[in-house]
């Protein structure tokens, strides 16, 4: 047995065929399986490393060249490649945490370690609200890349309504290997995009572009392109979810490993190649820029990537009340009745909630960004490092064990810190934003096309 096992108070004794300590399944969500009508803990590492590609590795990338124009191509990469390495860390963080507290599914049941009841519902909340957010934003980025497709010759609402209907539907199996194998080619299709994109930027150059090197830039303007590499990493709030389903859990930084590594170098690659090309007039998102043929074989590409990480969103917002409502129910296992009636109401009702606000808001995505800001700032990178400090606290001798590990206590330390300063800079310049959209008039109307 491994020795990280001893360490977390883990039985050493043998394991069981599918790998799992022994005393994991005790505690897990999902507990012993045998002989149960659905069963959940059936994914390798392998595909839970698709999933997570597949869910943080979509539209984010697109506003990734727009913001080296706006702080210059050598901070920009680097804020991108530092923020990849501090992702990984924080993955770390959260797999270690989950491996000590197996009875975690979420970050609600996270929360509940950290803060009792409120902590539970606070986090909880968060994950579900940014879930359904996420997946408005996929419809979003659906709707644009139907209307390049198409000539925009249908109203864009009619677009988010297609887009909408086969992403409820991929998000309805019950369980994630039931989403892992489409998630393949939603890897894919976001890589082979990516790709063609920055092809077409190289064959079709914008005539007399200029590079920056390095751009001054003001606190707001700088924050606001900052917040694009920030948040194309914030998916960690489904990894308790996804872990929570493996068949060999203690394998699942082997997965954050694959995810961020790609994560990071597609990013830096992407980001660098499409903005050399383009130059500082590159828009947000950047296959807008490309010349029009380019432009339609990239957004065509990218629409299977779109549709799946709007589903992993959609899917993640309902397990998480589903597993709350049944937690230790037969309901939860069986082809029961209300099992599945509760299941496909919750599926409707996250899409169908992210449909409306996609559409009828008009400031929605300024309230993404409000919503990353309040809860994707601390998932991805703020909540790690208090799971740290809480383990370290309990398990060890209190304070003494904070001074004794003194530089991870640092690290800790300066990870919340960094968690709440993204927090509250990224609901500044949203905001902000916001005022300034509605005193220029560019706000639309509600509903509108």
């Amino acid at each position: 047995m491994d020795e990280k096992y001893e360490e977390h108070g883990y039985d050493t004794r043998p394991v069981y065929n599918s790998g799992r300590p022994v005393d994991y399944d005790n505690n897990d969500v999902f507990g012993h399986e045998e002989g149960h009508d659905i069963k959940y803990k059936t994914l390798s590492w392998q595909l839970v490393a698709v999933l997570m590609i597949a869910e943080i590795v979509s539209n984010g990338i697109l506003s990734l060249p727009s913001s080296l124009a706006v702080v210059g191509i050598v901070p920009g990469l680097i804020i991108i490649v530092f923020l990849g390495v501090f992702a990984t860390y924080t993955s770390w963080l959260l797999v270690r945490f989950k491996m000590r507290h197996p009875e975690v599914h979420n970050m609600g049941d996270a929360g509940y370690i950290l803060a009792g009841p409120i902590g539970r519902e606070v986090l909880a909340f968060g994950t579900v609200v940014f879930a359904v957010f996420a997946t408005g934003g996929q419809l979003l980025a659906g709707q644009l890349a139907l209307s390049a497709l198409s000539g925009a010759k249908l109203c864009l609402m009619l677009y988010t309504g297609i887009f909408a209907i086969p992403t409820l539907i991929c998000s309805f199996p019950r369980t994630l290997d039931g989403l892992s194998w489409i998630s393949i080619p939603s890897v894919l299709s976001i890589t082979v995009a990516g790709i063609v994109g920055m092809i077409g930027a190289g064959l079709y150059p914008t005539p007399g572009r200029e590079i920056s090197i390095t751009v001054p830039s003001t606190f707001f303007a700088a924050f606001i392109s900052i917040t694009n590499p920030v948040f194309a990493y914030a998916g960690h709030f489904m990894f308790f979810i996804m872990v929570s389903e493996m068949k060999r859990p203690q394998d699942a930084m082997k997965a954050a490993y694959t995810l961020q590594g790609f994560a990071t170098v597609f990013y830096a690659v992407f980001a660098a190649v499409t903005y050399v090309y383009l130059g500082n007039t590159v828009t947000s998102p950047s296959f807008g820029s490309l010349e029009l043929k380019w432009q339609k074989a990239a957004y065509g590409i990218a629409i299977p990537n779109f549709l799946i990480a709007g589903s992993l969103y959609a899917h993640t917002a309902s397990k998480l009340v589903f597993v709350r409502v049944f937690r230790q129910s037969r309901h939860l296992h069986s082809h029961t009745v209300l099992g599945w009636a509760t299941w496909t109401a919750l599926i409707v009702i996250m899409n169908g909630a992210a449909f409306v606000l996609a559409v009828g808001v008009p400031i929605f995505n300024y309230l993404i960004g409000i919503a990353a800001s309040l809860f994707a700032a601390w998932f991805t990178y703020g909540v790690a490092g208090m799971f740290w400090l809480h383990d370290s606290y309990k398990d060890g001798d209190g304070m003494y064990t904070w001074r004794r590990k003194w530089f991870q206590s640092t690290l800790a330390f300066s990870t919340i810190l960094a968690g709440a300063f993204i927090c509250v800079a990224g609901m500044y310049v949203t905001v902000r934003s916001i005022v300034e959209a509605y005193a220029s008039g560019t706000v639309a109307s509600p509903f509108a096309c």
